[in-house]
């Protein structure tokens, strides 16, 4: 198992892995809307439109396929975080926060985590940081982690 950045010859197997995390865990909660948000947010579209310099897009590979996704905006927001449903509970979404931990800028790294994922932030270490909300028919609790200067 290994993690690296995000390649453009990802992004179909990249978009397949958060979709197939995400219909298996989240989408029965949610609208009609909230899926279709989300759809667009991990399309191979989506993803492309948010390759930059100011996002860090990493994978989790295992035999050599992409088995894992996280994304970094402005070194400070945790956008997605997705493990294939076969291979969660292997260490693979803590290996992907690390990764995202390692590019963060500033001393607080957020994330507006589904309400089924809640458990495991706080695993990682994230703490709740407000009522929960909604967007374009996603649900969320926002958490947040402090981060301690080395």
């Amino acid at each position: 198992m290994t993690t690296r950045r995000l390649r453009a010859e990802d992004m179909a197997e990249a978009s397949a892995v958060c979709m197939a995390s995400f219909m298996a865990s989240v989408a029965p909660s949610l609208s009609p809307l909230g899926v279709e948000t989300f759809t667009g947010i991990v399309s191979v579209e989506g993803f492309a439109s948010r390759m930059s310099d100011e996002n860090d897009m990493v994978v989790c590979e295992s035999n050599g396929r992409v088995v894992g996704v996280a994304e970094l905006v402005g070194g400070q927001h945790v956008a997605t975080l997705f493990v294939l449903p076969d291979c969660q509970r292997q260490g693979i979404g803590r290996a992907l926060v690390q990764a995202l931990l390692d590019c963060a800028r500033g001393d607080i790294v957020t994330v507006r985590a589904s309400l089924g994922s809640v458990s495991a932030y706080e695993r990682y270490g994230f703490r709740v940081a407000g009522p929960v909300g909604e967007y374009a028919g996603l649900v969320y609790q926002p958490m947040e982690m402090v981060l301690i200067p080395s």
